[in-house]
């Protein structure tokens, strides 16, 4: 979708900061954070919403990316939540597919 932020985040049109990449999902810091760890993972390809997705292997493979982050910045230890958005009555205000990530602290962030 051309005029969406996300796929344009996806594409590298506009800057954004990167957390951690997969080939089919893109995981950056929120504009807008409501906790002090709140990052978004977004597939790259365009899906409205958590119910338009029917690909199996993609929702694999964003899980899969998001357990990895959780623990390259070791999240788990000090908790963290997922959540996920869908419709503008449950609180989706970009309409592509995305997971936040939220945590009060991140031990491994930032890195260096």
């Amino acid at each position: 979708m051309d005029e969406c932020i996300f796929c344009k985040i996806a594409r590298k049109e506009i800057p954004a900061e990167i957390i951690r990449e997969g080939n089919d999902w893109i995981c950056f810091k929120d504009v807008h954070p409501k906790a002090p760890v709140h990052w978004l993972v977004i597939p790259k390809a365009h899906y409205k919403n958590f119910q338009s997705v029917d690909n199996g292997q993609l929702y694999g493979n964003l899980m899969m990316g998001i357990r990895e982050i959780v623990s390259e910045h070791s999240l788990e230890n000090g908790g963290f939540r997922i959540v996920i958005n869908t419709g503008k009555d449950g609180g989706q205000t970009v309409s592509h597919l995305h997971f936040h990530i939220l945590a009060k602290r991140s031990m491994g962030w930032p890195p260096g």
